[in-house]
Order: structure tokens, then C-alpha cells, then sequence
């Protein structure tokens, strides 16, 4: 549906993907290429807004909605009968903008930390291209994308089939690296861009509370290839859609997120050239649980109808709480704070 178009925390699919995002590898190994397109602190909400709204896009049948709960068509508007909205299809069904080929692009603003584990915010842009081409999917996923090489259509209210999605992912990791708004960490040498790649995939169970809802466990793991972090990182994700009426798409996410060794070595450690620069007391960092995070999108179709695709506006609020070494280093435990928010709104076309 049109949420998609929600730069919010999930995962369904889409084409573009946020403006500048598919930068390729060269063009992210300098600070400066990345700092034009990557957030530096979106990848450490857990699933950002862009993750949730590409979650579950393709989870609801648009022929369902045509249906049942769905708002009655006008007298006379039944199939083969006169009396059908202008310039719909005959039998009163409205014109659907949801095919193999379709497009929602958005842009709008919110506020992040500065840095994972920053208690100072900033603001950044909200980019976001999702929808489906030829049948592949592409998600909006932080700074970066997903493909969903893999994914059938889903048809709700048909035996409540599960459908398994599978694809390729990439993440850019853009943290501490530019835009800190600590005075004490910005001591501390500026960390090199990271670019995550790896693979994503899960399985949609549709029509779980509601005949037109969707629920989806996705789990994503990436490596990174630029020589940065050098780590790895897994993440599983339950996500939830709703469509409430014609007029508003609800998404919201829960997920964790797990790291190795050397990625929180490398964002967590306090180096003794680290401690000499900024006062802050020396610390070795480990992996393992590394956030926790609950994110919310709203997309309120202008004309109230999503289907027939056009203008929304989207609003995106998220909550993850860092946890472990994440949480208990000083960058967090003296300078930030473990409990990180996201919040934004933008506007959206679908087409």
C-alpha cells in the first residue's frame, strides 16, 4: 500500500530506494560520499522508519479490500450495473495503482541521535523510494536496501497461506563519523563508513486478527566489507500492517539487533589514545545483544483512498533501547544515553 511510502521500520519492496542510497561500494568508502546520503545515527534505531515501511507492503491483498469489511459500493454501482465511480472500472471497483510495476516515493524530515548512543539530536532528511518492479521487491532498509528476489503475491482471505520472502541486503553504517554534537566524543578519532552486506528473508502470515492484516518474522545478517567494522550483525524482526479503512496504513515493528566481537570492539572500545583524548575512562567492548527497538508508522492517504495511489503524508516514532557494551560504554554510559528516540513526518506519491 501506499505506506510504503512511510519512511517508517519494516520491510516490503520498491525500486529506487532513498535518494543517493545506491551509491556504490567506492563511492561509500569516503566520509565525505557517504555524509550526502547516510544518517549517522539511522542505522543504530534498530529497524528505522525506512525498514518498517518497507516491511510488509506487498502483505496486504488488494483485492481484499474490495470486500466485505471494506466500505460498501454506492446503490447501483454493483458489477454490470450503471452508477460506478467515474472513471473507475466497471462494477464500482476503484482504479488500483498496484501491479507488478508500481513506485512511492516520499521525503520529509525527522530527529535522530548524533550518534548510537548520543543523548544530543539532530535533524536529518527522511529519502524514500519503495514499491515493486517486475515482481522483485525493493525495501528501504536504514541507509541502504533490500531485494526481495523472492516474493509471491500474497493473497488474503484465501486459506491464510504463508509466503516466504528471500533477498539480497546492503547497509551503509555512517556512525561517528561526522555530525557528533558531544564535545568530549568528538575528541575521539572519526570512525571510517561502513557498508554492510548480506541477505534477508522471513515469511508473512497473512489475515492473523484481521481479514486484510498481514504479520511477518524477518531476520537479516550482514557483514561488513569496507574494512571498517569488519563484523557482523544479525537482526530478527516481527512486523505488523493494517490498513484502517481506505484512508490510513498502520505498520509497527519489534526488533533486536546482535553483534560479534569486532563490531562492538570497534564502536564501543575506549582506546587508551581514545582515553588520553577525551578524559574518558578506557573500556573493552564485546558482542552480543547490542538494541532493542519498537517503532510506529502512520500513512494518511490525501484522498482518502490509498489504493488508487497519489499524495500521503507519513509519520514515523521509534524507540530502541541499547543494551550490553552498547549501553555501559562511556561514548553512552557518561556522554549519552542508552534510551535512543526517532521521531519524523514527510510526504509521499504513489504511482
Amino acid at each position: 500500500m501506499k505506506s510504503p511510502a512511510t519512511p517508517r521500520l519494516a520491510a516490503t519492496g520498491a525500486a529506487l530506494f532513498t535518494l543517493g542510497f545506491a551509491a556504490s561500494p567506492a563511492q561509500a568508502n569516503t566520509a565525505e560520499s557517504a555524509d550526502e546520503f547516510a544518517n549517522p545515527a539511522a542505522d543504530e534505531i534498530g529497524l528505522t522508519a525506512f525498514a518498517l515501511a518497507s516491511a510488509n507492503t506487498a502483505a496486504v491483498n488488494i483485492e481484499g479490500l474490495h470486500e466485505g469489511s471494506q466500505d460498501a459500493p454506492p446503490e447501483g454501482a454493483q458489477q454490470g450495473q450503471p452508477g460506478a465511480p467515474a472513471g473507475g472500472p466497471p462494477g464500482g471497483r476503484p482504479d488500483i495503482v498496484f501491479d507488478d510495476n508500481w513506485i512511492s516515493v516520499g521525503i520529509g524530515a525527522g530527529l535522530v541521535p548524533s550518534y548510537s548512543g548520543s543523548d544530543d539530536y539532530i535533524v536529518f532528511p527522511l529519502p524514500l523510494i519503495v514499491g515493486s518492479v517486475g515482481g522483485i521487491g525493493i525495501r528501504p532498509n536504514g541507509p541502504g536496501i533490500r531485494l526481495d528476489v523472492v516474493s509471491p503475491e500474497i493473497v488474503i482471505g484465501s486459506g491464510k497461506k504463508a509466503v516466504i520472502n528471500f533477498g539480497p541486503a546492503v547497509r551503509f553504517r555512517n556512525d561517528r563519523a561526522n555530525q557528533i554534537q558531544d564535545d568530549v566524543v568528538e575528541l575521539a578519532e572519526d570512525l571510517d563508513v561502513a557498508l554492510e552486506v548480506g541477505a534477508a528473508g522471513g515469511v508473512t502470515f497473512p489475515g492473523v486478527f484481521n481479514r486484510l492484516d498481514s504479520l511477518t518474522f524477518n531476520t537479516q545478517v550482514r557483514w561488513d566489507v569496507l574494512g571498517a567494522h569488519d563484523g557482523m550483525l544479525v537482526e530478527p524482526t516481527i512486523g505488523y500492517i493494517r490498513p484502517i479503512g481506505r484512508s490510513i496504513q498502520l505498520q509497527s515493528s519489534f526488533g533486536l539487533q546482535f553483534v560479534d566481537d569486532s563490531f562492538a570492539d570497534y564502536y564501543y572500545t575506549v582506546t587508551p589514545q581514545q582515553s588520553a583524548d577525551t578524559g574518558l575512562p578506557l573500556f573493552n567492548a564485546d558482542g552480543g545483544l547490542n538494541a532493542v527497538s519498537a517503532n510506529l508508522i502512520l500513512n494518511f492517504d490525501l484522498d482518502g483512498n490509498f489504493l488508487n495511489g497519489g499524495l500521503s503524508i507519513y509519520t514515523v516514532t521509534g524507540y530502541t533501547r541499547l543494551v550490553g557494551d552498547a549501553a555501559d560504554t562511556p561514548f553512552t554510559d557518561i556522554r549519552g544515553d542508552a534510551n535512543q528516540f526517532i521521531g519524523g513526518v514527510g510526504v509521499a506519491y504513489t504511482f
